[in-house]
């Protein structure tokens, strides 16, 4: 039986009187890949927030390995092995796409990626390691970030909305790569617009729908008529 690595327990989530997330109750084992998807507005980079540690809630809403971390830093989640590739990717303007990745592995955990690995996955990061990582391609950039969350060695990887705004062609590489970062045994959480790659991707989708789960199910299995009546709330 597969074991359990997140499990998320009523979580609720308030940016100030706003309400985003409603009691969200799912579990993640190790290994699974799972796709988030939702419209505009459904919560999903708030869960993103949450398991991640850029947003905090009550320590017993979020666990890891069955260990509360609801109430951590996001700097003490990415130490345990839970690392985020944010939403519109985050970069440090000022610090070249090297500097960027080598931020990423400043926490010290041991495994398989490195600077040389990272390179070998997008071999165009090695020939533009000395550029200001900004001045890269959107695509390119999204290229970075995942490089830097993976330098932290995580065994959780959280992409938060993996190809908005990147032309089709980049996607296509981006997916193209995704085998080489989670099919060793890696968790992952993958929030995407695009369902029927999301579903490509993923062995189990949960849709949000204005904050709470609508719909789980195998990913091979979900009709898109049961997708489409969770992700526009459709009786």
């Amino acid at each position: 039986m597969p074991d359990q690595i997140l499990k998320i327990t009523d979580l609720n989530a308030h940016y100030g009187d706003f309400q985003a997330l409603f009691e969200l109750g799912f579990e993640v084992n190790q290994g699974e890949v799972v796709a988030i998807i939702g419209a505009n507005g459904a919560g999903k980079t708030t869960l993103m927030r949450s398991i991640s540690g850029l947003m905090q809630n009550a320590s017993s809403q979020v666990e890891y390995r069955g260990q509360p971390i609801g109430h951590l830093r996001a700097d003490q989640v990415a130490a345990l092995g839970i690392a985020l590739v944010p939403e519109g990717r985050q970069l440090f303007p000022s610090l070249s796409v090297e500097e960027n990745l080598i931020i990423g592995g400043q926490i010290g955990r041991r495994g398989p990626w490195s600077l040389d690995a990272v390179y070998k996955l997008f071999p165009i990061l090695g020939e533009r390691r000395e550029q200001q990582s900004t001045s890269l391609s959107g695509g390119q950039q999204q290229m970075v970030a995942i490089g830097r969350a993976l330098m932290s060695n995580p065994d959780v990887i959280l992409f938060d909305e993996i190809s908005l705004g990147l032309a089709p062609i980049i996607i296509k590489d981006i997916y193209a790569a995704l085998p080489g970062i989670i099919g060793e045994g890696m968790t992952a959480l993958i929030v995407e617009q695009d369902i029927t790659k999301a579903l490509s991707v993923s062995s189990r989708v949960c849709c949000l729908q204005e904050g709470r789960i609508s719909l789980t199910g195998k990913s091979d299995t979900v009709s898109r008529a049961e997708i489409a009546r969770a992700y526009f709330g459709i009786e």
